[in-house]
């Protein structure tokens, strides 16, 4: 038994002792203001990330939202382009006849072109536009209204868009509950959507 203790012990000195083994890498290098600082490229790397699935209802909701944004928005845009025209115009004239007559050849001019076309928005896409006008004007429509039609005219349409379910006087609201409208509006404005 020692024997075979002793053979073994023996074999096992004859054996090339394992040392660690040291990797190196080269790796390329930037010196910028007496720094030195290693350049590599990484491996890309695939993330997945936990999307609902294509027939969930939050799916379907942003869908249907993204559809009507995109429907109204340049209405919006354009009410933000003309309400500063307007302003500008209104600002210059002299007279209050001047400044009505601005209006409404404004007014004329947007029952003519859009009319139609608004006629045929959904409640839901009317209620976006109402908050997009006020995202592009800084002001709610009834503040518009106020403006330019005056008080008893802004009381009149909002007691009527009432009765159809619409507030002239809601806010835009970014970071609230108008989020999803930010961000797809947005979307739109940098060429995603």
């Amino acid at each position: 038994m020692k024997a075979i203790l002793l053979t073994g012990l023996m074999l096992l000195c004859l054996l090339p002792i394992a040392r660690p083994q040291t990797d190196t890498v080269l790796v390329r290098y930037l010196v910028e203001e007496g720094d030195t600082m290693p350049v590599m490229d990484l491996d890309e790397v695939n993330i997945e990330l936990p999307f609902p699935s294509v027939h969930s209802d939050e799916v379907k909701r942003l869908a249907k939202l993204v559809r009507m944004v995109k429907r109204v928005y340049p209405y919006a845009r354009l009410a933000g382009i003309r309400f500063g025209e307007m302003k500008t115009q209104i600002e210059q004239a002299s007279t209050r006849q001047e400044r009505k007559k601005i209006i409404d050849a404004v007014e004329d001019e947007i029952k003519d072109k859009y009319g139609a076309e608004l006629k045929k928005l959904t409640f839901s896409q009317g209620k976006i536009l109402i908050k997009l006008i006020d995202r592009e004007t800084g002001f709610s429509s009834y503040d518009v209204l106020k403006d330019f039609k005056g008080s008893f005219m802004a009381f009149f349409y909002q007691n009527f868009a009432r009765i159809w379910g619409y507030n002239l006087r809601t806010k835009y609201d970014p970071k609230g509950e108008d989020q999803d409208i930010e961000l797809i509006v947005k979307m739109i404005e940098k060429g995603y959507l």
